[in-house]
């Protein structure tokens, strides 16, 4: 098993798992638990994430793309297609 040590990109803040779900619920209004996190950290699916220690650190910039990718986009009907916004 390779056990080399990572450095972490400099980041002004690294955000707790719990924080993390905090900054989603609150920025998008997406339903996010910090318990939701930890069953995509371990099934796949969720943002990515640094271990440190037994603790999961979250970069924003890698919550807000992550989040962005879970919103389709505006619909008229859950039948019709993604309205385009003009440019």
């Amino acid at each position: 098993m390779n056990m080399t040590p990572t450095t972490l990109p400099p980041q002004a803040e690294y955000l707790s798992r719990s924080a993390a779900a905090k900054l989603i619920r609150d920025r998008y209004g997406l339903r996010l638990s910090s318990q939701t996190l930890a069953k995509y950290a371990t099934i796949g699916g969720g943002p990515p994430y640094y271990k440190a220690g037994r603790q999961c650190l979250y970069r924003e910039d890698d919550l807000v793309a992550w989040a962005e990718t879970r919103i389709a986009g505006r619909r008229a009907s859950t039948s019709a297609p993604i309205i385009e916004h003009a440019a």
